[in-house]
């Protein structure tokens, strides 16, 4: 009976760290060409908002350097380590955003930006 029990958690354990497995499928797909110059209304805004808001607002954990407007991200990536938080690959510290590193499209979507002047529109 002490086998079966045993075996039975072994699998547990085994089924639970095989499924945490950080793929997603924003990281699976494939990365779309953008055409045009990439801004920050029309493309930085959407992945900020989308990562990094929950924290980074007015009443979040981090609203001590909030990036809600283009001028609070510009601001952080010209004079904080914005850009090199974001890059920092899973269980490093001081990765950003905290919940898990965001999709590598989504990274070379904001350095391609930073690295052309971070234009606003």
């Amino acid at each position: 009976m002490r086998e079966i029990r045993n075996s039975i958690l072994l699998f547990a354990v085994v089924i639970g760290l095989y499924s945490c497995e950080s793929t997603t499928y924003d990281d699976l797909q494939e990365d779309m060409p953008i055409e045009g110059e990439i801004t920050y209304d029309a493309h930085i805004k959407t992945v900020i908002d989308n990562n990094c808001i929950i924290c980074h607002s007015p009443g979040g954990v981090s609203s001590f350097r909030p990036l809600t407007t283009y001028m609070e991200v510009k601001d952080a990536v010209d004079n904080t380590n914005l850009l090199q938080r974001i890059i920092k690959q899973n269980g490093e510290p001081d990765l950003m955003p905290q919940t898990g590193r965001m999709p590598m499209n989504k990274i070379d979507l904001i350095l391609d930006w930073a690295a052309n002047g971070a234009p606003e529109n």
